[in-house]
């Protein structure tokens, strides 16, 4: 974990050392954690993960018959009667 006070003093290199050793670098503000930094390509890969969990929920639905067939005006007309 970084505080925040190291992050203002050490800058980036705060960051580079605790991704050197983890995939992610929580960040502390008064003892708790606000924030989180990750490299793109970790981010990459968890966004990756969860398009994938997104794509395979939908062809769960699909597969289930969890899905509505209509017009957009019918689309619309649902969601703001």
């Amino acid at each position: 974990m970084i505080t925040a006070n190291e992050l203002k003093t050490k800058g980036i290199k705060a960051l580079e050392e605790q991704l050197a050793q983890t995939p992610e670098a929580a960040i502390t503000v008064h003892g708790k954690v606000k924030y989180v930094a990750m490299t793109v390509e970790q981010f990459d890969k968890m966004r990756m993960a969860e398009l994938e969990v997104a794509y395979m929920l939908c062809k769960k639905d699909i597969e289930e018959g969890n899905y509505t067939v209509e017009t957009a005006e019918e689309h619309l007309e649902r969601l703001w009667p």
